[in-house]
């Protein structure tokens, strides 16, 4: 038996011989608590996902005296710590800013009750995993199912996905990819709104069954990648601009707002708390590889680059004996992170090509709407470059961004440096019909590029229900308010307004 922990500043750590260490990063507070109710004290719920249930309403649910209020010291730099004795796995808790604001925990590991509620310590040390001769699996043998854990299955669980492993692995696959599953507010959602990423997101299962999904797949062979997103936070339920609004910067503007802090004044932490995610996936969840999703919009002006510093964190401090693999989505087709100066090994390796499916659906279905616009001069020649040379665009204008240069020189590349496929999560969700490309492409079209997909040397993606062909439509979604709801449906609108 194998029991993982990582280690960090950030949240909640139970401590080996008893009692639990917070630790919070709050530069604009003058004053930080911990609130803390006892596990025992917390009223008893059938699933862990009832709602997003927000502290005051639990504290009317909750025993006179429920509550332990403990001030936190100030140590410097913006931090505050504390270590409440007595305290341990099942407690919860939550800080209250300045005497007035009660706020999750950032590096929450667990939220039973939605973004606005409490935060759960978890000890993760409690689970002893099984599959300690694990070694994960080179990257050439991936061959990548993506899936979104509440769709992929009636259910909608982990446990429901667990069940079905085996008919990936008789698909061929390889390595399972999970679209985001840090907290997100509500029930639903694609899962690019996080805005606790430490805390799997509840309607889906506890901590737990997340560790018993990974540790059944690599027991048939399948690696289990994430998706994670340090580009932007969802619009509701991040209360860091409350206490810690040094974790944005208007220096850099993004399509989510003031961009995250990874170059301005205060981002030694913005920087390490992303940092730290990335390897307590790793190392508490066993995961064999991230995805980064669209580091495009992570800006970064100094030197090393976030991502490079991230990286070269991971390289360091995970096991050298396991392969993990870190993947890049990055609409700028920035070559120069996946490799480094001088032939040394990769930083990142591989970047879900975009061009390869552009090209490829163009020739498919004729359609020159949007982006697709930039393939529909030559759609053969710009997928035969791909298949070569990794992207379509190397430094050439590109007329649907105003024939700005787009790109950086890729030959050099190996063909295992770029994800190809057909259909993703995006290419099928931003539709506005949400449709699959069988049903917008002959069969034959279909059939021919999708030997290409699962023939060529780089690593080929499949879209759940892509194998068989299913014809449900894949559509975005959230369960955001009225007023919230109605801004992210005329923002979808402005975004894609290119397209039909």
């Amino acid at each position: 038996m194998t029991r993982r922990c990582h280690e960090m500043k950030f949240g909640a750590s139970c401590l080996p011989g008893g009692g639990v260490h917070f630790g919070i990063w709050a530069p604009a507070a003058r004053r930080v608590e911990i609130c803390l109710v006892r596990g025992e004290s917390l009223p008893a719920s059938g699933r862990h996902d009832q709602g997003a249930e927000s502290f005051a309403q639990l504290c009317q649910r909750l025993p006179a005296g429920a509550w332990e209020v403990m001030s936190m010291t100030a140590v410097g730099d913006g931090w505050f710590e504390e270590i409440a004795a007595g305290a341990g796995a099942g407690d919860c808790y939550c800080y209250r800013i300045d005497g007035k604001l009660e706020v999750p925990d950032p590096a929450s590991r667990f939220q039973p009750w939605g973004v606005h509620g409490l935060s759960r310590v978890v000890d993760p040390a409690a689970w002893s995993w099984r599959d300690g001769a694990w070694r994960g699996r080179p990257w050439e043998e991936a061959v990548i199912y993506e899936t979104h854990v509440g769709c992929f299955t009636p259910e909608g669980t982990l446990a429901g996905l667990e069940q079905r492993l085996d008919h990936l692995v008789e698909l061929g696959i390889t390595a399972l990819e999970l679209m985001p599953l840090a907290a997100f507010p509500g029930r639903r959602n694609w899962g690019y709104d996080g805005v606790l990423p430490f805390a799997p997101a509840a309607p889906y299962g506890r901590p737990e069954q997340l560790k018993g999904l990974v540790e059944s797949a690599h027991a048939r062979g399948l690696m289990v990648l994430l998706d994670v997103v340090y580009n932007h936070f969802g619009p509701e339920g991040n209360y860091l601009h409350a206490y810690a609004p040094q974790f944005f910067t208007r220096r850099h503007h993004t399509p989510w707002g003031d961009a995250i802090n990874f170059d301005d004044k205060n981002c030694l932490w913005v920087r390490r708390f992303f940092i730290e995610n990335a390897l307590y996936w790793f190392h508490e969840y066993n995961f064999d590889g991230l995805r980064l999703d669209a580091v495009h919009a992570i800006f970064d002006d100094s030197d090393p680059h976030f991502l490079v510093d991230l990286a070269a964190e991971v390289h360091r401090r995970c096991d050298s004996r396991v392969h993990r693999h870190l993947i890049l989505e990055n609409d700028a087709n920035q070559a120069r992170f996946l490799t480094r100066d001088g032939g040394r090994p990769r930083y990142y390796v591989a970047q879900w090509n975009d061009d390869w499916h552009h090209a490829a659906h163009v020739l498919a279905t004729g359609e020159e709407a949007g982006y697709y616009g930039d393939y529909a001069d030559t759609p053969l020649a710009r997928l035969g470059r791909c298949l070569s040379e990794g992207f379509a665009y190397q430094g050439e204008p590109s007329p649907f961004r105003g024939r700005q240069p787009r790109g950086e020189i890729s030959r050099h590349l190996p063909a295992a440096a770029f994800v190809n496929f057909l259909q993703n999560h995006d290419q099928i969700g931003n539709r506005a019909l949400g449709e699959r490309l069988h049903q917008l492409a002959p069969a034959t079209a279909v059939g021919a590029l999708t030997a290409v997909l699962l023939l060529a040397p780089s690593p080929p993606l499949l879209f759940m229900g892509q194998e068989w062909g299913a014809s449900t439509p894949f559509l975005f979604f959230a369960d955001f308010g009225p007023e919230l709801a109605a801004q992210v449906t005329e923002g979808r609108r402005r975004e894609f307004a290119d397209f039909p």
